[in-house]
């Protein structure tokens, strides 16, 4: 992976880093009880799995607990299917018997799951006024083949399937901000350059290491690491005009990770400048990169969710954690985990969940985080190792 790079032993002063929270913390003040007792589903195939998604990805949602008596909010209707499926879906508070939702769905039979995910989205949206992420897509790199290939999921680890062939090496796979594409690294032609799906050409191919692409949320530029000029370092490429803009100059370091700002204004990406790998911010004009990550012998893989919160991991007690940290208040927390190496996060789009790598006994799987209180779930594990998750916008 690419922290592998960074090897050294210096550090910066307190003064130029956030603060670090002294504890793990867990959050939350209890679920919302949901009742889908009396949804009528029909007998056929896709009209069950419409039911039995929903009621997961309810559960999933860290917001709900699905039962059958004493519930808050009841969710009535029925779903079936021949060629077509309709699914009616009626939503309302026990309490007030207001109805939060009603909407019909339609949708070909073989869609049962994404309509499942699309309804269960739209009932946490009525009932709590916040975004779900049962509808997103998780990119990802595994090797089952025997080669690291590009895959892409489910949210929910379902409907896994290969995305490219190039028996080679695959790293760093990113969402194009539209969802529609991925960008990632590839040595399919012996060194690494920087491609995106649906494209034979390569959006980097200089000299040296091409890696770490990422799309700005504008979609006018491209973060990347290249190492024409030496060392690899932070540069940004107009994507109409092939432009190329420096932004660090870092003598004898290595650059790597880059990640957009949710605004598009600042990069936040890791740098061993100091002698050790740790996470900076540097404006997207370039100027005076800041420093944000503090704990750790190495700090990692920024991500920094619409939320406005940005994640990373961090080497600690010999364990790679997983640490959100807050920029406008510059503290950060360390998320209450085993002892398993929990590394790569990258947000969910309903901003309190994490999607991330789990590696132990030498083996790596896909694993979903609550920020707040729920416990780690394994999205994607077995048939070969899995890295380096990213969740579509």
């Amino acid at each position: 992976m690419i922290r592998r790079l960074f090897i050294g032993t210096g550090v910066l002063s307190a003064s130029t880093v956030w603060a670090q929270r002294a504890v793990v913390e867990r959050e939350g003040s209890g679920k919302i009880a949901i009742n889908l007792a009396g949804y009528r589903a029909g007998s056929d195939t896709a009209s069950q799995t419409f039911l039995s998604v929903l009621k997961s990805d309810l559960n999933r949602s860290g917001y709900f607990t699905v039962t059958s008596s004493g519930a808050t909010i009841n969710v009535t209707g029925q779903v079936q299917a021949g060629s077509q499926m309709k699914a009616e879906v009626q939503v309302y508070q026990v309490s007030s018997r207001q109805r939060l939702l009603g909407k019909v769905y339609d949708a070909p039979a073989a869609a049962a799951r994404s309509l499942a995910h699309k309804a269960a989205d739209e009932i946490l949206y009525a009932v709590t006024g916040k975004m779900g992420m049962a509808s997103g897509k998780i990119a990802m790199v595994g090797n089952r083949t025997g080669r690291k290939e590009l895959y892409i999921s489910d949210m929910d680890g379902k409907n896994l399937r290969q995305i490219t062939n190039d028996r080679s090496i695959i790293v760093g796979p990113k969402w194009s901000p539209d969802g529609k594409n991925i960008v990632y690294t590839s040595y399919k032609r012996g060194y690494p350059n920087v491609f995106i799906t649906g494209r034979s050409k390569p959006l980097a191919s200089h000299g040296g290491l091409n890696a770490s692409g990422v799309i700005s949320p504008d979609g006018k530029s491209m973060a990347v690491i290249l190492s024409k000029d030496g060392n690899p370092e932070l540069y940004i490429k107009s994507l109409r005009t092939g432009f190329l803009k420096r932004l660090t100059t870092s003598r004898k370091a290595n650059e790597a990770s880059p990640c957009w700002s949710p605004d598009g204004n600042h990069i936040v990406y890791v740098s061993d400048a100091s002698g050790r790998p740790h996470v900076y911010i540097i404006s997207k004009d370039g100027g005076t990169p800041k420093r944000i990550s503090s704990s750790g012998t190495e700090n990692v893989a920024p991500d920094w969710g619409k939320n406005g919160y940005i994640t990373w991991c961090s080497r600690i007690g010999g364990k790679y954690r997983i640490v959100v940290g807050n920029p406008a208040a510059r503290t950060m927390r360390t998320l209450e985990t085993d002892w398993a190496d929990y590394e790569d996060p990258h947000w969910a789009p309903d901003g309190r969940h994490i999607v991330c790598s789990r590696t132990s006994n030498y083996r790596s799987a896909i694993y979903l985080l609550d920020t707040l209180q729920d416990s780690p779930v394994a999205l994607i594990s077995g048939s070969g190792d899995w890295y380096s998750p990213a969740v579509s916008p």
